[in-house]
């Protein structure tokens, strides 16, 4: 295995500081939106689904376009415009007093679809054989944002309220574009390539092993964002554990996901060996998820269905864009991770309206009993793409065989 260069070294760790700062911002409201929306005068289950899910509908439709712009005109460019409108996004939530305007402001976040254009800027960055190392860097990262962000949302939320947190998340994304632009180095960029068509986009988008890699992130960010409308409420009504105590379920859950990502991202070296983990994985959400929905009042339970649930998520999270970023075109790289990452947000805006009606009509374990049942749909998908990749790999390997007997 080759080592990270100084040059890769330090891309991986300033891009995940980028990419980790955006998403600390929007994990800082997680752990609480839910609780707090329930006070604001227009409240119903459908509109706090829709508030926390609707960040995903802007990513939906920008993402591939902003992909598509950054292969164009570079990747700094636009992911700077794109920061910029996620940062005009936080405070227009932030100075709102309704959910109606929360869910406006927080599409307008949306909008600032840079998640695509990040990661290939990191695949440009990087060698390929060392670029599931640096995805694997980002992956943590993000992981330690995550479990940040779930252990000092609630206490700021308590000092700043969740206006507060909405202008810190813009705060947040500027403190991202000063990186961005002082340290982040520049990859040199083709002008225009010719690959970059439409039809080389279409062929892009149907390859067989890439909707496997994004179907799977579609259900991810569905599952996870559901999760999200109903723990917090869990761990309020049911535990009555206060929220600025959440954090002691959180931490030892997340250092335990932690773990495990670190101990299984080395075990995916091939596409064939990564989609087996992906499959096992799926697994463990959806008994994480069933774990979460009929725990009840039990707290060892609870932690523990918490913790398979949340390590299957951590090592998914950092898996699954290295593998898009190994198999799409280099011309075309920023449009597949703009691909891959409109099916993440468009997860995320199924999985806040799947959260919130469950919600009103099962209650808060029906959230997690419904999301469970969804791995049943996804999980076919990931065995039938490893088969299938499985049998062209043997396929290809007959022919070399063939090729070099004759």
């Amino acid at each position: 295995m080759s080592k990270l260069t100084p040059l890769e070294r330090r891309s991986a760790l300033t891009l995940a500081c980028v990419i980790s700062l955006r998403l600390f911002g929007l994990f800082l409201i997680m752990p609480v939106f839910s609780l707090y929306a329930q006070r604001l005068p227009d409240a119903t289950p459908w509109l706090i689904g829709l508030a926390l899910g609707v960040y995903g509908l802007g990513q939906v439709l920008l993402q591939i376009p902003l992909g598509l712009l950054s292969d164009r005109i570079g990747r700094k460019p636009a992911i700077t415009l794109g920061l910029l409108v996620f940062a005009a996004g936080g405070l227009v939530a932030a100075m709102s007093h309704t959910l109606l305007g929360i869910v406006i402001g927080r599409a307008l976040q949306g909008m600032g679809a840079v998640a695509g254009a990040g990661t290939a800027l990191a695949a440009d960055l990087t060698r390929h054989e060392n670029r599931s190392k640096v995805m694997g860097i980002i992956g943590v990262s993000i992981g330690v944002a995550f479990l940040l962000a779930l252990i000092l949302g609630p206490p700021l939320e308590a000092l700043g309220g969740l206006p507060g947190l909405f202008a810190a998340t813009s705060a947040l994304a500027l403190a991202a574009l000063v990186l961005l632009w002082l340290i982040v180095p520049t990859p040199e960029r083709p002008s225009a390539p010719a690959s970059a068509s439409l039809g080389g986009v279409l062929s892009m988008l149907r390859d067989g092993r890439l909707l496997v890699l994004n179907g799977s992130v579609f259900f991810l960010h569905l599952l996870l964002t559901a999760s999200f409308v109903g723990l917090p409420l869990l761990l309020a009504d049911r535990l009555q554990l206060p929220v600025n105590r959440h954090w002691e379920l959180y931490l030892p859950v997340m250092v335990i996901a932690a773990f495990v990502m670190g101990a299984c991202l080395r075990r995916m070296r091939d596409l064939t060996q990564s989609l087996r983990v992906v499959a096992v994985c799926v697994v463990a959400v959806g008994l994480g998820l069933l774990g979460l929905g009929v725990a009840g009042t039990h707290v060892a339970a609870l932690g523990l269905a918490a913790a398979v649930f949340f390590s299957a998520f951590n090592l998914l999270e950092a898996a699954l864009p290295s593998l898009v970023s190994q198999l799409a075109p280099g011309a075309l790289r920023g449009a597949a991770m703009g691909a891959y990452s409109t099916s993440q947000f468009l997860g995320a805006f199924v999985g806040g309206a799947v959260g919130g009606i469950a919600l009103g009509r099962l209650g808060i374990e029906g959230i997690f009993l419904c999301s469970a049942a969804l791995t049943l749909l996804w999980l076919p998908l990931v065995l039938l793409g490893a088969r299938r990749m499985a049998g062209a790999a043997g396929l290809a390997g007959g022919t070399a065989e063939a090729s070099s007997g004759a």
